[in-house]
């Protein structure tokens, strides 16, 4: 095996499927209007749903394609998962009804349950020091993702609503056709272990994560933090139309803003606290900067306000891959693809909840009988964060 092989297709594969989603999060309040879901309130609701309908497919499908890689190798199941999202994409860019388009998502949440197996591919080309800036270095090229897509997607729109499906589907035929030629398998056959279908069972994984005292609190923190992170794909964009009237370009470019952030946090940032601070310093930093930035958005009287405290929002992204690298270490070697494949369940699930509660927040709070506060999941998701940090602090 070539790990540098292996570390630039992991690399490409986060970049590419992050350029698909951030491609579409820039029309989905559009998009949604188009398939007859109704006002921005109802709008949210509705692309909450599929949202959540993604998630479903990735809990229930994440610990059987992570055991999967650890009994049969990483290469086959990346690749097919890869076909899968170009076919989804195509249907999606062809859909003209709602339940169309919540088809697709069924099927792309199938096929992203995948992401575990690239962090189970990066762990083990990763030595033990190496892990939690691996893992920082991919959720910095997901943040330059995240540049490039609400870039081009907000371009793209302007061209056609459907547009940017078909440059997913395009970049995702790319990575398939990267990985097919170049990608080498990196887990050896000798470190392999036997499939279990009972393992396999998201419940039975996390129950089994959650039984180990080294991770029941590591999870719960990630689950909770996660939880609060979501109510930014849930209702930025709705959020910045129906406080300040931002247009699908203005949405781009806030995410474009973000992303860049992002990679300076976890790209490069994170490299440098983590050898200094440790991981568990780390990870509360994270963690008080997330409150800040959540409560300050809230609050924000003015797009101006929103972009001054991007930065502090993109620290709090030192969290998670510091939780991922603490658990990584935790667990042995050919256990990479379970533990990833339960931390993707476990992402997966509050993933299901999360678009319904911000989105449904989001809805209450802008309905006629209701205060008019569209920053209101914001302060429920700094609650959450205020919350679980007294618990990262004593247990971690």
């Amino acid at each position: 095996m070539k790990p540098k092989a292996g570390l630039a297709f992991a690399i490409a594969t986060i970049l590419l499927d992050a350029i698909g989603v951030g491609l579409i999060f820039p029309i989905m309040p559009d998009l949604m209007a188009e398939v007859g879901a109704g006002d921005i309130g109802s709008s949210a609701i509705w692309g909450g749903i599929l949202m959540s309908a993604y998630a479903v497919m990735q809990f229930l499908f994440s610990p059987l394609i992570g055991n999967l890689s650890d009994a049969f190798g990483r290469r086959g199941v990346l690749l097919l998962a890869l076909a899968a999202l170009t076919l989804d994409y195509l249907l999606m860019a062809l859909a003209q009804t709602f339940w169309l388009l919540l088809i697709g998502r069924i099927v792309a949440g199938i096929a992203g349950a995948t992401y575990s197996t690239v962090t189970a591919y990066l762990a083990d080309i990763s030595a033990p020091a190496e892990k939690a800036a691996n893992f920082g270095l991919i959720s910095a090229v997901f943040g330059v993702g995240f540049i490039l897509g609400p870039a081009l997607g907000g371009l793209l729109a302007g061209v056609d609503l459907r547009a940017p499906f078909y440059a997913a589907a395009v970049l995702s035929a790319a990575n398939f056709a990267f990985g097919w030629f170049f990608l080498p398998e990196s887990l050896p056959k000798a470190a392999r272990r036997p499939f279990s279908l009972r393992k396999s069972s998201p419940f039975t994984a996390l129950r089994d994560a959650f039984a180990l005292p080294a991770l029941r609190v590591p999870l719960t923190v990630f689950m909770l933090f996660e939880l609060a992170a979501f109510v930014y794909p849930a209702v930025w964009a709705y959020f910045g139309k129906a406080s300040f009237g931002w247009s699908t370009v203005t949405v781009g470019i806030s995410l474009t803003a973000y992303g860049a952030l992002l990679f300076v946090v976890q790209g490069g940032l994170l490299r440098v606290l983590v050898p200094r601070w440790g991981e568990r310093r780390v990870i509360l930093f994270g963690m008080w900067m997330a409150f800040l930035g959540l409560f300050g958005i809230g609050l924000a009287p003015s797009s101006l306000v929103v972009f001054m405290l991007l930065p502090i929002c993109a620290l709090s992204d030192l969290a998670p891959p510091s939780l991922q690298g603490l658990m990584s270490n935790r667990v042995s070697d050919n256990e990479q693809g379970k533990l990833q494949g339960v931390i993707g369940s476990l992402g997966a699930l509050i993933s299901i909840a999360g678009p319904l509660i911000m989105t449904g927040t989001f809805w209450a709070f802008t309905s006629p009988s209701m205060p008019y506060i569209p920053g209101a999941p914001f302060f429920l998701a700094a609650l959450i964060t205020l919350a679980i940090i007294p618990l990262a602090w004593r247990k971690i």
